[in-house]
């Protein structure tokens, strides 16, 4: 049976369409793809993101911990910061992408994607059975304690505060929610229990992530969505999450990333902190480095009219199949075919021609920079 999270019943009054996301229940999209995906360009949208998962590290040791099995390192942060970070095998290969934050001094918290909560939670509880210090490390996997809902888009910080308000009252001291900077993260008394709000997303625009117990967060959900009105948000599903974090490049687990793919391959080099020391999976990134990479995830703009490019497509160079699309979609702020896929390095100069295989036909399309919209402005 599929899990449920606490808005499902707002979902279906307001005529969401669900789909099967990870096991979770989820709207697809409620007025459809395209309305809400601009609404998130232009104005604001709301998400529900309570399938995502939470472990807590806590003790003495859980930085050193952490930094023994995460690419980045927890020693840049301090309490109400957060930093993109990965999770990989002994091989360098991708368990996950997460974003790890500090929430005390001796108190972190991982927000994982919903399909790799089991497994990353399993793979943590076998590093932590080697780790010579786990009497100072505390695991816990708080799913079960928390929902979240994203609000994005440019206009969210002109009505956030009326539904966060007050200053905070956690280690990251604002006076304001909107005074939060990128990836920092604090807590606020909010109706039905404290809530945290980061200031983070999977968007490509400015926006905040509101995480707290069911009850905080249904009541934050109906808040923000009357307050947001006269601002022009919607809610939006996984269909317009997929299309915002595709024109920007976000990865997708599953799509751009896996066991079998390293962050340097995914272009995520900046968030493995080889200088650090020793980490699981630091020996063969040292070596791939060296080495130097048998792919490398490319994004794409068709040049033609077509039908969108789909995952699995085959990409085509010299008439010879070279490579994969992993997300491809109609760009609805581009108005174009665009995609990510991998291929030989030696193919992923941006201006370089290749194919995509759509429908048995192959259509021109054009290797270009990451990312591939860009907002007008950046946010404050």
């Amino acid at each position: 049976m599929l899990k449920r999270t606490a808005l499902f019943s707002a979902h279906q009054t307001l005529g969401a369409r669900l789909i099967d996301f990870g096991g979770w229940e989820m709207p697809v999209q409620y007025s459809g793809i395209v309305a809400e995906h601009l609404a998130v360009r232009h104005a604001a949208g709301i998400f529900d993101i309570s399938h995502m998962g939470e472990i807590t590290v806590s003790g003495a040791a859980a930085a050193d911990f952490l930094n023994h099995v995460l690419t980045n390192d927890v020693r840049k942060l301090a309490p109400g910061r957060g930093q993109y970070t990965l999770l990989c095998n002994e091989r360098g290969g991708v368990i996950d992408d997460l974003y790890a934050y500090q929430l005390s001094q001796e108190v972190y918290l991982l927000i994982v994607n919903a399909s790799r909560t089991e497994a990353d939670v399993a793979w943590l509880k076998s590093r932590w059975n080697d780790f010579p210090h786990r009497n100072d490390v505390l695991l816990t996997d708080a799913s079960h304690n928390y929902s979240a809902v994203a609000v994005q888009g440019p206009r969210a910080k002109e009505f956030i505060s009326a539904c966060v308000a007050g200053p905070s009252i956690s280690a990251m001291r604002v006076n304001h929610v909107t005074d939060l900077q990128k990836n920092q993260i604090a807590g606020f008394q909010f109706d039905h229990g404290g809530v945290f709000v980061s200031r983070t997303g999977y968007t490509g625009e400015d926006g905040f992530e509101i995480t707290g117990s069911d009850k905080a967060i249904e009541h934050a959900w109906n808040a923000i969505l009357q307050t947001g009105q006269p601002f022009g948000i919607k809610p939006c599903g996984l269909g317009a999450r997929d299309t915002l974090r595709t024109e920007v490049c976000y990865p997708l687990y599953g799509h751009e990333l896996d066991e079998n793919t390293t962050p340097p391959e995914a272009g995520l080099g900046f968030f493995v902190a080889l200088d650090k020391g020793q980490f699981i999976g630091s020996a063969a990134l040292l070596r791939q480095k060296a080495e130097g990479a048998g792919k490398k995830l490319i994004a794409f703009k068709m040049t033609e009219k077509s039908a969108p490019p789909r995952p699995q497509y085959a990409i085509r160079a010299g008439g010879a199949s070279i490579g994969t699309v992993t997300s491809g979609t109609q760009s609805p702020s581009l108005n174009v075919g665009i995609g990510m896929g991998y291929v030989p390095p030696h193919c992923a100069r941006p201006d370089t021609t290749i194919e995509i295989e759509i429908r048995g036909k192959s259509f021109p399309a054009i290797v270009v920079p990451k990312p591939i919209y860009k907002r007008p402005s950046a946010a404050n």
